[in-house]
């Protein structure tokens, strides 16, 4: 599944995920924007450390992927913008959702390992191999001469 950023190119599914996945502010401003964070200063003030050169990069990516749309309002400055999830942004939060599920989960202890250990060979089993481990019957012995 692909979407088409605002150029008309489509892009990935797989890249999104990867490009918002792999930033942190990303799912940070994702996560405030579905709880009606909006405005830059809203999120600036409640992600200490976030500065808003990488919010507006953040935001830019988001707009191109199609995840968020941006509204301006007023036409001479001071201008209001208001961010907000497209449907396409709100379904891909869901994987984001999925995600944090999982991690919890996890933490949780809910999930067990992925990698089973090898159970170990009983005895019994262990010369069951037509052609390791067993000795020729007395028929097949070689013949000496």
């Amino acid at each position: 599944m692909d979407s088409e950023s605002q150029d008309g190119k489509r892009i990935p599914v797989a890249s999104m995920v990867e490009s918002i996945v792999g930033c942190k502010w990303s799912i940070h401003i994702l996560q405030l924007c579905a709880e009606g964070h909006n405005r830059p200063g809203m999120v600036l003030r409640a992600c200490p450390g976030l500065s808003a050169k990488v919010m507006n990069e953040r935001w830019r990516k988001m707009i191109r992927f199609g995840i968020m749309r941006r509204t301006v309002f007023g036409i001479k400055p001071p201008v209001e913008v208001e961010y907000q999830l497209t449907s396409f942004g709100r379904r891909f939060l869901k994987i984001l959702d999925e995600v944090r599920r999982l991690q919890e989960a996890v933490d949780v202890g809910g999930i067990s390992e992925t990698r089973q250990s090898p159970k170990k060979a009983k005895s019994s089993d262990r010369n069951t191999h037509p052609k390791k481990g067993r000795r020729p019957s007395a028929s097949a012995a070689p013949k000496k001469s």
